[in-house]
């Protein structure tokens, strides 16, 4: 069961990449996330973040319950590609401005909007939660102030005062998308435990249906 989710948006050369780490945990009122990591880095080569991004992946605890999501707008294409070779499977979602979510396998078109939502509902539900110990948590706090969304009347498109214009969003976009994928990506059924029989009292469980198995059914007859 996936319990993390880790979210990468990917700067240019110029600008900060950034990564945050999402618990998600269930709760009455619908699921709480916890930020529990949050990094950023400027001007380091993109093989250095999928070294990076591959040893935390496959660290104990997050090996098998952690999902990566990875905006590959833009100069994210290149790096989803080497995070793919190097073996990890992820979520890789191209941002648009429009109203519907598309996906072939794991890459997946979701609108700007979409992503804001999931934080604002987040938000104002009190169902995201940043560790005050995190060195940059005031500043996705920041963020998260300046980032605005406004829908155009006529086109129904959105435009951000703060996307990658003067106010830096890496740091809440990596959130955005951890946070969109743990509440989209498509429900897990817990694995099927199947205990073994006494042996004085092999009878037939009643999920195995077919010719010759009934309620009565005992193995040998």
């Amino acid at each position: 069961m996936v319990k993390f989710f880790v979210g990468l948006d990917l700067g240019q050369a110029q600008d900060y990449s950034a990564l945050s780490v999402l618990e998600r945990l269930p709760a009455k009122g619908g699921n709480v996330y916890h930020v529990r990591r949050l990094e950023r880095v400027r001007g380091a080569s993109y093989p250095k973040i999928v070294e990076k991004v591959t040893a935390l992946l496959r660290s104990p605890g997050m090996r098998d319950g952690a999902s990566l999501v990875v905006d590959q707008t833009g100069v994210g294409v290149p790096v989803v590609d080497l995070l793919r070779q190097a073996g990890l499977r992820l979520i890789a979602i191209s941002i648009h401005g429009g109203d519907n979510t598309a996906h072939e396998g794991d890459n997946w078109r979701v609108p700007k909007r979409d992503l804001v939502g999931v934080l604002q509902v987040l938000l104002q539900t009190d169902r995201l939660k940043v560790a005050s110990k995190l060195k940059l948590g005031p500043v996705l706090q920041a963020e998260m102030l300046n980032f605005k969304v406004k829908i155009d009347p006529v086109t129904a498109h959105d435009s951000y005062s703060a996307w990658r214009d003067n106010e830096h969003d890496d740091l809440v976009l990596s959130v955005a998308l951890g946070a969109w994928w743990g509440e989209h990506a498509p429900k897990q059924q817990p694995p099927l435990v199947i205990h073994r029989p006494d042996p004085e009292d092999l009878i037939a469980p009643a999920w195995r249906i077919g010719e010759g198995y009934g309620p009565g059914y005992r193995y040998g007859q």
